[in-house]
């Protein structure tokens, strides 16, 4: 292998997304000029992020240095693992490798966006891939949508193993398989660095088998007296599969609901990874042909999450179907971390609405990530001479450095890394290198890094106290008041029962504007600024709120 691939003197490794939070997983592996990056993920939005759609990663420094990158690699389909590929394509004409269905899903992904001429190619897990300073091999991971796949660069200072998203499932369901022959291998010829999935580092034991699940499903299908509804993640083909198998062995029809889950399941199934029983599907315009006993709604939400769709439906707000007394809903699905409140408002809206709701007093659902037990079996595997723990919050990065250290790995080897900041080899010894530039590009509807921290402030600001806009408008010939001011509030107070104030505020706004008028101060921007500065103090002192100030000077 060695004599096939030039030797490397220098390797750096960071991350522009993925670590200290879940999802938007982009990781970078330098092997001197040459340039590899591994995911290109998204992440959706926090509270704070007041209408945004979801998060990318600043790939400047990318941008920057595109002639040097050799290729992106996609480990799976996942959103939170390549959904920004199109937004990175656009800017990057690169190769980019991965495995059919994966593939399959980036092109979905790739035509929404109008990108076109995309270098795709599709590698099997067998497959080697030879560049200049590395040779690149893959390995099958189960996770909870086929065709999952960790990475290893084999480089003349040793392997840089990226595990991507995995679980060992000692009895998978369907064709699921896990290569621990040739992780096994990896580890033995010698792993210079093992990035490392970190997000079920805090939870202790095993993650749980999805054959499990499958026979919980279908028992609850079965003995179900009304309609089921199943809510899951949209890319939980494993999931989708174990519905449609256990509605056609008990006579059911499934009602399919969401454009997202729609996609994912055609694309699955023209690709061979979905198998649907015939005639088991039905239009969800056809639900009321049916009796509450033949039905089975499969659904999930507008990015492919499973609880937004549920919360309408339990609410009655859904044009297709609604929750009602008597059905049962499987939840088959974990709340992701920062979505605790919304996850637990829903499931009391659907037990309001009557439902039976199967989500924690059975296994009707497994993570797709390993925990405590898997973990340490990946690092006994591959046996690293170095660690660093990825794709998750701070504490469970720390968590998963903890579970090294138990199986020998010393702290001094284990890198707690943020993102942009580089780990440096050097002759198979690691050291800090540095940062490098490093951030987040924020999507709202069509736009694209056009909403900033300042336009997130003003958001924050009007969602906490509103606005008030100072509408006056000048003669410019006579340096008078001609119309106004008038006050308009949105979000501050209700004006029908205000009107002292606004009038108020309405008088000093005149009396400000007429001594400006008198002193020749004719300059808008000052205008506007003297405005503001008395409107913010007179409404602070009157009701203790600050909204957001806005004049606006006409001339006639």
């Amino acid at each position: 292998m060695k004599s096939k691939i030039k030797p490397v003197e220098k390797i750096r490794i960071f991350s522009l997304g993925g670590v200290g939070e879940i999802g938007k997983n982009m990781y970078v592996i330098e092997l001197d000029e040459d340039i590899f990056v591994i995911d290109a993920g998204v992440m959706f939005p926090e509270d704070e992020m007041l209408g945004i759609d979801k998060v990318i990663p600043d790939i400047t420094y990318l941008i920057e240095r595109q002639h040097r990158i050799q290729a992106i690699f996609l480990t799976h389909g996942h959103e939170e693992h390549m959904g920004a590929i199109a937004y990175v394509l656009k800017q990057l004409p690169v190769p980019v490798y991965g495995t059919k269905l994966t593939l399959g899903l980036a092109e979905a992904l790739l035509k929404e966006q109008g990108v076109s001429g995309a270098k795709l190619n599709e590698v099997h897990p067998d497959a080697e891939l030879v560049f200049d300073k590395a040779k690149v091999t893959f390995f099958r991971t189960i996770h909870s949508i086929p065709d999952s796949v960790g990475i290893s660069l084999h480089t003349s200072q040793g392997a840089i193993v990226y595990t991507s998203d995995f679980k060992f499932d000692q009895t998978p369901y369907g064709n699921n398989r896990t290569d621990l022959g040739k992780m096994a291998q990896i580890g033995e010829e010698g792993v210079l660095c093992l990035l490392s999935d970190s997000t079920n580092a805090e939870r202790p034991g095993y993650s749980g088998s999805d054959t499990v699940v499958a026979y919980e499903i279908a028992d609850v299908i079965g003995h179900a007296k009304g309609r089921v509804f199943v809510a899951c993640y949209a890319s939980n083909i494993t999931r989708i599969q174990q519905v449609l198998y256990a509605a056609h062995q008990s006579g059911r029809k499934v009602a399919v609901i969401g454009k997202t889950l729609h996609k994912v399941m055609d694309i699955a199934v023209r690709l061979g990874y979905l198998h649907v029983p015939d005639k088991v599907t039905i239009s969800a315009h056809d639900i009321d042909r049916y009796g509450d006993r033949e039905l089975v709604i499969l659904t999930t939400g507008g990015h492919g999450e499973p609880m937004s769709a549920l919360w309408r439906m339990a609410r009655q707000a859904n044009k297709q179907v609604n929750i009602k007394e008597g059905d049962t809903v499987i939840v088959a699905a974990s709340v992701m971390p920062g979505y605790e409140l919304g996850f637990a408002k829903t499931i009391d809206a659907l037990y309001r609405a009557g439902a039976n709701v199967i989500y924690r007093d059975r296994q009707v659902h497994v993570s797709g990530h390993g925990c405590q037990e898997e973990l340490k079996l990946m690092l006994n595997l591959m046996k690293p001479k170095y660690f660093i723990p990825v794709h998750g919050e701070y504490r469970m990065q720390k968590a998963h450095a903890r579970l090294a250290k138990a199986v020998g790995i010393s702290e001094e080897r284990t890198f707690l890394i943020d993102k942009g900041e580089v780990i440096e080899f050097r002759g198979g010894a690691a050291r800090s290198g540095g940062k490098v530039p490093y951030g987040n590009i924020l999507i709202d509807g069509l736009g694209i890094g056009d909403v900033g921290n300042i336009v997130l402030r003003d958001r924050r600001l009007l969602s906490q106290d509103g606005i008030l806009i100072a509408v006056v408008t000048l003669n410019k010939e006579t340096k008078t008041i001609a119309a106004g001011p008038e006050i308009i509030s949105r979000g501050f107070v209700y004006m029908r029962e205000s009107e002292t104030l606004l009038e108020e505020a309405e008088k000093m706004v005149a009396a400000i504007i007429e001594r400006c008028l008198e002193s020749y101060m004719l300059e808008w921007s000052s205008l506007k600024a003297n405005i503001r500065e008395a409107l913010s103090q007179f409404l602070f002192e009157k009701t203790k709120r600050r909204p957001m100030i806005l004049p606006i000077i006409m001339e006639v």
